[in-house]
């Protein structure tokens, strides 16, 4: 490892260890100092150098230190006329189904208004200044590293300040996913004084109006029918706006059963088969444990897999061994399954490895005989998502 990324194991490790919040503020500062210094400059192998020796050695010490390298990628302070801001890279995800393709590209100035201005009256704190993303954007668009994440902070906390700056890229290598199921995102940065509530549930806390929940649901509710123009043929659900990693993680535990609806009901219309004539495989892919399930889908009749959603697992979930795990998360899955029509599941015991295909890359599927197959549609099936005309 580099110079740079020995520092930051050394300094993790010892807030890992740090015995009073005295000592935590110590070290926090140190890699408050150290952490934004890579990410400004666009350094970010020593620090993921640091997180892979972490986590192999030293899973409390990852943990400190990916929690840090979150926050000072997604919050920051900025001067302006005197003053300083507190400012947090904020996300609302909007979780989509459809049969058709769900759409990303530009959010005109009218509908960038409506949105602040729903932000404004339900989210956010009455000190906030807030600047907008002018796209609809969807995972593959997202920054892929904590460098790319704090330039986003970076420009748009500048913008809403009042600075000309210039506007934060998109990923484009990657076409997006015609998925049918799917997350896209406003992005937005926030500004507010140093040490003032950035939220409503903080600035009017005891209020039944203001918690997290009343908030969510006036937000859902207000800025439906601007997010209904923004996914034309989609049924889609707000999450509520908050900051960039936490609702991330909420927006991929969210889709996830949202994909197995969306599956069963695009194969209805794809295979003319009702959800009670179809079945459903699932089985447990990893290495060494379970890192996400793999479900598929074929007549009851056969043992083609014409279509299969991932499911994987995060957090918590991971750390769960198979024995403990399984039974909870795919009774889950076999419960919503079922909830959408598919009576009849199989389960596939012990953990398969998580094979693509080397051509297209896509995952493959486990069949009914336990093996791992590329799902494909009858000759005579209705083709993959096309967009909503």
């Amino acid at each position: 490892m580099t110079r740079d990324a020995t520092r930051l194991v050394a300094l993790a490790q010892a807030l890992n260890r740090s015995g009073s919040r005295v000592e935590d503020v110590f070290w926090e500062n140190q890699l408050g100092e150290a952490i934004p210094k890579l990410l400004k400059a666009g350094q970010d192998a020593p620090l993921e150098a640091a997180l892979d020796h972490l986590a192999q050695s030293d899973i409390g010490a990852y943990e400190v230190l990916i929690e840090q390298a979150e926050t000072l990628s997604e919050s920051m302070k900025i001067e302006k006329d005197g003053v300083q801001y507190d400012v947090l890279l904020i996300v609302a995800p909007i979780v989509a189904w459809t049969r058709y393709a769900i759409p990303t590209g530009p959010v005109s100035a009218t509908a960038q208004q409506a949105l602040l201005a729903q932000l404004h009256g339900h989210v956010l704190s009455s000190q906030a200044r807030t600047a907008l993303m002018p796209m609809l954007v969807s995972v593959d668009q997202m920054p892929r590293t904590f460098g790319e994440t704090w330039q986003w902070l970076q420009r748009l906390g500048s913008q809403a300040l009042g600075a000309e700056t210039t506007k934060p890229t998109l990923n484009t290598e990657i076409e997006t996913a015609n998925m049918l199921a799917d997350t896209r995102y406003i992005i937005g940065a926030v500004a507010v004084p140093e040490n003032a509530p950035i939220f409503r549930w903080q600035e009017s806390m005891g209020d039944a109006d203001a918690t997290r929940d009343a908030c969510l649901a006036q937000w859902a509710e207000q800025a439906q029918p601007t997010l209904a123009a923004l996914l034309p043929g989609c049924g889609f659900e707000a999450l509520l706006p908050d900051a960039y990693y936490v609702s991330n993680r909420e927006a991929d535990r969210r889709v996830r059963p949202l994909s197995l609806r969306a599956a069963i009901s695009w194969l209805e219309g794809a295979v003319s088969l009702e959800a009670s004539q179809l079945r459903a495989v699932v089985a447990g892919c990893g290495e060494s444990r379970i890192d996400e399930y793999r479900i598929s889908f074929t007549a009851r009749s056969s043992n083609d897999v014409y279509y299969g959603c991932v499911w994987p697992l995060y957090g918590r979930e991971e750390e769960l061994p198979s024995d403990e795990g399984q039974p909870d998360v795919v009774d889950e899955i076999a419960a919503l399954l079922k909830e959408y029509g598919v009576t009849e599941v199989r389960r596939i015991p012990g953990v398969l490895p998580a094979e693509y295909c080397e051509d297209c890359g896509a995952p493959y599927f486990p069949n009914p005989l336990g093996e791992l197959v590329h799902a494909e549609l009858p000759e005579d099936a209705e083709a993959a998502p096309a967009k909503f005309h």
